[in-house]
């Protein structure tokens, strides 16, 4: 995926340039709803249903997990064989899929019956793990992505990144308020670009970063580089930072700050919009603030310093999306 760019601006464009360049003929973003834009009309009706089968399952967390696990596209197929909308492995389908639409056919690749039989396996696992310590909530999504066993095992969510991540990723989703949040203005965008291009040339530091400015990290990256002595930002640390100052509060983490925001589709991107980097969404790696022309900014990796970066400057970019300001209300 390459997304399109909005705004052609060169790589040595001053922060005055880009400020131009995103206000000229822009104008403010209208109010949008970032969960419920998300969701196509024709699956609203069946989520609303499915997401009262249990009281541990609402509307919003299972369109937030839809939305993580397939985009609420019904023909995904994921490399290690999950399918359809709710990404079902065929032996999990085979029994727990449901006829929700009582056509005599169970069908994965029908959101009419993948949506209620998810609903349905969720509140089943739920009831399957009540008795295991913490949140069962957590615990909950934890099963359905690394399945009970695991979450017995560990007495709660394991110590799987990707399964941490997944939970963190759709709770935030679930709980950003729906149908009254709002896409970021283009003058907050401009204002968070201008503020991370004030910082290029800033180290790289793993864990460092936050509202205020550059900080000292923590140990350690995944190839074990500490950022404890460096006063820098990683790369979330960097967008955070940049939105901070537009007065748009962003999670610490990419895949957090991905679940925070809107995607966008190919076509519409605008510079500060956010670009993901990961294998999949509950596997997102790295972020950057688009500037337009195939370009972001970014603090790419221990070693390096906060930089101008083509988009494609990793072979696994995953999505582009909007910081969304929210306020509160349900589906």
């Amino acid at each position: 995926m390459r997304a399109s760019a909005a705004v052609a601006i060169g790589v040595g464009a001053t922060a005055s340039v880009v400020v131009a360049a995103l206000v000229q003929g822009a104008g403010d973003s209208p109010l949008s709803t970032a969960l419920s834009l998300a969701v196509p009309g024709k699956y609203r009706s069946l989520i609303q249903d499915a997401g009262h089968t249990c009281p541990e399952v609402t509307p919003n967390l299972l369109a937030a997990l839809l939305t993580q696990e397939s985009g609420f596209n019904p023909k995904a197929h994921s490399p290690v064989g999950a399918q359809g909308i709710a990404q079902f492995m065929p032996s999990t389908w085979e029994t727990h899929g449901i006829d929700g639409n009582g056509d005599g056919k169970r069908d994965v690749w029908d959101p009419e019956d993948a949506i209620p039989a998810a609903a349905g396996y969720l509140c089943g696992i739920a009831k399957d793990i009540k008795d295991v310590p913490g949140d069962g909530q957590s615990n909950m999504l934890a099963a359905y992505n690394a399945g009970s066993g695991a979450v017995r095992k560990y007495g709660g969510v394991p110590p799987y990144k990707e399964t941490q991540n997944y939970v963190r990723s759709i709770q935030a989703l679930a709980n950003k308020p729906v149908g009254g949040g709002r896409n970021v203005t283009a003058n907050e965008a401009a204002t968070a670009i201008n503020a991370a291009v004030k910082m290029i040339g800033t180290p790289y530091s793993w864990g460092g970063g936050n509202a205020d400015g550059p900080s000292a990290g923590n140990c350690c990256s995944p190839n074990g580089r500490s950022g404890s002595g460096i006063s820098g930002f990683d790369c979330s640390g960097l967008t955070l930072y940049a939105y901070a100052k537009a007065g748009i509060a962003l999670p610490r983490t990419a895949a957090q700050q991905y679940a925070a925001s809107e995607p966008v589709k190919p076509g519409q991107v605008r510079p500060g919009d956010l670009v993901f980097y990961g294998f999949s969404t509950t596997r997102i790696h790295h972020v950057g603030i688009y500037v337009g022309g195939g370009w972001i900014l970014d603090a790419p990796r221990p070693g390096t310093q906060v930089r101008y970066d083509p988009m494609d400057t990793m072979p696994d970019l995953i999505a582009v999306a909007r910081p969304t300001s929210p306020h509160t209300q349900e589906i």
